[in-house]
């Protein structure tokens, strides 16, 4: 695994869900193009809580305390208990880029960390490596889901005009 290429993809992955949400209206940042999708402060409230609550604290238990037991999540709950919907979109994106730059001074500070290291999880085994590969991949599904979001707005605003001249989606 290129690690150092790995940590450069969690750095511009950022900077892209950063530039995707700064400085968007509180009406657009809590709108939900449906009752099932999230919306684009619910996406950002995520990523800040999978930062802090996810992903290195998992990473950091599998490199170094691999007997320990992962505290329990609920990302799909937070949603609403934490009332993510409510939240200030500003503060929260600040919450993640800061909990970002704190997980990547983490783990640029490893010293020769087992990328190979397992812990069985639920659904089987799973490597240290293949969180770190996760952490990526988290972040574009949710750059997806940003830009997705972002469309839906646009839509709202054509709504009555084509869009279809922009190419197929």
């Amino acid at each position: 695994m290129d690690v150092n290429g790995v940590l450069d993809q969690l750095v511009r992955n950022a900077r892209r869900i950063r530039a995707l949400v700064e400085g968007v209206p509180d009406e657009q940042a809590r709108s939900r193009p449906d009752p099932e999708s999230w919306s684009i402060l619910e996406v950002v409230c995520h990523l800040h809580d999978e930062e802090r609550e996810d992903f290195r604290p998992r990473l950091d238990i599998m490199l170094h305390r691999p007997d320990d037991r992962w505290a329990p999540i609920d990302p799909r709950g937070w949603v609403t208990a934490r009332r993510y919907n409510e939240q200030f979109l500003a503060e929260q994106l600040a919450g993640y880029v800061a909990e970002r730059e704190a997980s990547l001074a983490w783990l640029r500070g490893l010293e020769a960390p087992d990328w190979e290291a397992t812990v069985t999880v639920p659904w089987g085994t799973m490597r240290a490596g293949d969180m770190l590969a996760s952490w990526a991949a988290h972040d574009l599904l949710h750059l997806r889901q940003l830009v997705e979001l972002h469309r839906a707005q646009v839509l709202a605003l054509t709504d009555g005009y084509s869009t279809e001249y922009a190419g197929d989606w």
